[in-house]
């Protein structure tokens, strides 16, 4: 499915990346910086990116400064340059009032200044986009068709997270928005950005395919005592083709997350630090829906401080109060044809988890009500390095709800370590034939 490069070019270019030179340089003399030539590698999602129409005319926004609301000047830009232009955001912009950019056809964003997003709460609980999934909500939202986004390693997303942060600390049921929607992009891509303090997840991708993400910064830090809250750095939904690279994330939740039909994804040469993992799910969520997450290979990663390295959470077969805006169980579907592969684990929690009991405690209450979703073809290879003493000796836990819906699972090269120099897993419910060097434990 993955075209693959050779050995020798794979750890050339990683050796590259783990330089810290992963973006074009910014131009000193104020003209336009150009779109990065920039491909998948050293996979791709199973076929080649859509080529993007020449871009024929420019349109550049002064900033309003002093705090004043620049949408309604960035909106008719991309009116104006929709069809073939570029517009250029190199000043300091504030964005105040919410914004559908769903509607673009051919376009590039060169962004060389900064976006940050005002922190009127009460406009945004009532004006942001709602998504059902989740209780998601948006400031903006971009789609349409060929539309790439580059930042060259100097333009800036600030979600403005704090005040949020603070707000959900006293109510917990607070909708905050999510910095970056692409939702119904057809062929795009999103390079070269730092993005700093989300109020939620950094990125969603929605609706979309063909989706190349490469040479970003994602960092989330509070400033007081209210901790950042769900800070995903990626998460993808209903989505295919979708390449997310050459990354560093800082972040305190799941540094990508395949939510529900989420197919043919390469997640490679991520450095995530502080998160919930690369994580499968949270699938099965939803009664009425059948989700599916299925060929998504994760190669060449590295996961420090994280409660996971690699992840896979669904439902259980009945409802589960988890959170105050998130519950749910019941949701059928299937998560298939999964790879982590050459992933290097330091001081965190779990270096691998499967979890089929997802947002419930009750063990007993997931044994009488097995998760719906099915679980099969789960490779993990070339895996290493150290967990945290959370659980020592423990490193992994691999706990399916019943053996109908947990198979075909096989490790190779897995060397992991606790504190104590230890490596037991804790493995339940499938069978565990196929974990070669496994010292296998019941839960």
């Amino acid at each position: 499915m993955f075209w693959k490069a050779t050995e020798a070019t794979a750890i050339a270019i990683l050796a590259t990346f783990a330089a810290a030179k992963p973006f074009v340089a910014s131009p000193s003399d104020g003209s336009i910086i150009s779109r990065p030539d920039v491909e998948p590698f050293p996979h791709n999602s199973g076929r080649l990116r859509p080529v993007s129409s020449p871009r024929t005319k420019t349109c550049s926004v002064t900033a309003l400064g002093g705090g004043e609301d620049d949408a309604s000047q960035i909106l008719d830009a991309f009116h104006n340059c929709n069809s073939g232009g570029t517009i250029v955001l190199d000043g300091d912009y504030t964005i105040a009032t919410a914004l559908d950019l769903t509607f673009l056809d051919s376009v590039d964003v060169a962004l060389s200044g900064s976006i940050t997003f005002k922190a009127d709460i009460n406009y945004w609980v009532a004006n942001s986009f709602k998504y059902d999934f989740q209780s998601s909500t948006a400031f903006w939202k971009i789609g349409g068709k060929d539309v790439n986004i580059y930042g060259g390693g100097v333009g800036v997303i600030d979600g403005n997270g704090q005040p949020w942060w603070d707000g959900f600390a006293s109510n917990s049921s607070l909708l905050r928005p999510i910095s970056l929607v692409l939702d119904g992009l057809q062929g795009g891509s999103v390079t070269g950005i730092r993005m700093i303090n989300p109020p939620n997840w950094f990125n969603l991708i929605a609706n979309s395919s063909d989706i190349l993400i490469s040479d970003m910064v994602l960092t989330a830090k509070s400033s007081n005592s209210n901790p950042v809250k769900n800070s995903d750095g990626w998460d993808t939904y209903r989505s295919d083709h979708v390449v997310i690279q050459n990354s560093v994330i800082d972040n305190t939740d799941d540094c990508v997350s395949f939510k529900p039909n989420s197919t043919n994804i390469v997640v490679q040469g991520l450095n995530c630090h502080g998160s919930h993992g690369i994580s499968v799910g949270s699938l099965g969520q939803y009664v009425e829906q059948y989700d599916i997450v299925e060929n998504v290979y994760i190669y060449n990663n590295t996961m420090s401080d994280a409660s996971d390295a690699a992840r896979i959470k669904v439902w259980p077969g009945v409802h589960s109060d988890f959170e105050p805006i998130l519950s749910g169980g019941g949701g059928s579907g299937y998560v298939k044809n999964i790879t982590y592969e050459k992933y290097e684990s330091t001081n965190n929690d779990w270096a691998i988890e499967v979890n089929q009991c997802y947002g419930q405690s009750n063990k007993t209450l997931c044994e009488l009500y097995p998760s719906n979703m099915t679980i099969s073809d789960i490779y993990f290879i070339d895996i290493w390095g150290t967990t945290s003493s959370k659980y020592d000796p423990k490193v992994g836990t691999l706990v399916c709800s019943s053996p109908e819906q947990c198979y075909n699972f096989y490790a190779k090269n897995v060397s992991v370590t606790s504190p104590k120099g230890k490596s037991q897993w804790v493995c339940s419910n499938f069978d565990t034939s196929g974990l070669e060097g496994f010292d296998c434990i019941s839960g």
